[in-house]
């Protein structure tokens, strides 16, 4: 009995150090994962927290009366009248050179800045009033300290006329650091301090919509099919090994097949929301009908047996009472489907939606880029300005995401059913 006691005694010691190593390995996983999750976010956030600012430069200039149209202020060019004020602020910038290194300080859209800031006041004609206007995106890297002016000249995007010239002006208090609003109301832009997120963020919306409103019916009313009305056998088993199968093909070959069938076949537009949809919905489609097919399966069979009890047909057990009560379920799982496609690259790459495009969509058949696509774009591209700008997408791109899986738990929260 006592040798019993001893040998249950030691199995229960090795057991117990058994779950307790098991727990530390579990922790240490855990752990691991949030480090390495901390480190990327916050490499990204430090990139591109900075884009979410932009410099601006004041600039005084004359508005004589006499050479203004008042009634005509939208037609007149301010660009001249800005370059002859960066000459009077800088009178030593006598060659050609130096003046285009000069002009180089504010950015090429400055001029239109100061006419809109004129339509707005317009008591400002006839008098010597103070703008202030965007720099360039070599200014504002400096301004914020990614260039390092200890390198030699030649390894600089400015010299050091230039770094003078802004620090002179810092010096004066005439360059303030300010929210950049146009990186929200803007599109995409060849120029680092124009270029904005909202082509891109309207596209990604505009694409999901569509790619929502196919793939939801057809996958819910697939996975009701197969899971209430469809026979159990060869048939059956092969289309749902299919199905499992098409969750796991690379995403690529969807963008492929949109391109073979949708644009060479059907000829619809590219680079467009309409065919990035159905591109998406395409690859969505397999993991909505895996989820709906879950919640299907998470009704009681008691609510069809009472519903059944009570003289109801398949098809009025099915609709009036499984599909209300698995619809939390099936929305949790299109919803997360749909976050899973809309940070998805390659797809949306094969049918065009890696255009250069300026304008923001108004529709799904507008040309359009997505999200995924402007981080990838920007993150080709060589100009310092440009590598905060795709930090700033990814963040832009992350809340977005978080937003989707928030509008998944709510919904799943205030519609799921226990019993």
């Amino acid at each position: 009995m006592t040798e019993n006691l001893e040998i249950f005694s030691k199995r229960n010691a090795k057991r117990h150090r058994s779950e307790f190593r098991f727990r530390l390995f579990g922790m240490f996983a855990i752990l691991l994962s949030l480090a390495f999750l901390l480190v990327i976010v916050g490499s990204i956030a430090l990139r591109g927290t900075s884009a979410f600012r932009t410099s601006f430069i004041q600039i005084e200039m004359d508005l004589p009366a006499d050479k203004l149209d008042a009634e005509n202020i939208k037609g007149e060019r301010f660009g001249k009248r800005l370059k002859a004020a960066l000459r009077d602020k800088f009178p030593e910038a006598k060659s050609r050179k130096e003046k285009k290194k000069l002009y180089g300080l504010v950015s090429s859209t400055a001029e239109y800045s100061i006419r809109d800031q004129i339509v707005e006041t317009p008591e400002l004609i006839g008098t010597r009033a103070n703008f202030w206007v965007r720099t360039s995106s070599d200014a504002d890297m400096f301004l914020k300290g990614y260039i390092d002016r200890t390198l030699d000249e030649s390894q600089r995007r400015l010299d050091d006329r230039q770094i003078a010239w802004l620090e002179q002006l810092q010096g004066e208090g005439r360059i303030e650091s300010r929210f950049n609003t146009q990186f929200f109301t803007n599109g995409d832009s060849r120029e680092p301090e124009q270029a904005g997120v909202l082509g891109a963020v309207i596209g990604s919306a505009l694409s999901l919509l569509v790619c929502f409103l196919i793939a939801f019916p057809i996958g819910v009313l697939s996975a009701v099919y197969l899971e209430e009305f469809a026979k159990k056998g060869r048939l059956s088993r092969i289309i749902e090994i299919n199905i499992n199968n098409l969750a796991a093909v690379p995403s690529i070959v969807f963008g492929l097949l949109g391109l073979a069938i949708l644009l060479n076949t059907f000829g619809l537009p590219r680079s467009t929301p309409l065919v990035g949809g159905m591109v998406l919905a395409l690859m969505t489609l397999p993991t909505i009908i895996i989820a709906s097919r879950a919640a299907l399966r998470a009704v009681p069979s008691s609510i069809r047996d009472a519903a059944t009890g009570l003289g109801a047909s398949k098809i009025q057990t099915t609709f009036h009472h499984v599909i209300p009560l698995a619809m939390p379920g099936m929305l949790t799982g299109s919803i997360i489907g749909m976050a899973q496609a809309l940070g998805e690259t390659a797809p949306l790459l094969m049918i065009g939606m890696v255009a250069f495009i300026v304008d923001v969509p108004q529709g799904i058949t507008d040309a359009a880029t997505a999200l995924p696509v402007q981080i990838f774009l920007w993150a080709d591209s060589p100009e310092r300005g440009f590598l905060e700008k795709t930090s700033a997408a990814i963040m832009v791109l992350l809340v977005f995401l978080i937003a989707m899986n928030l509008i998944a738990i709510v919904l799943r929260r205030r519609l799921e059913n226990r019993w």
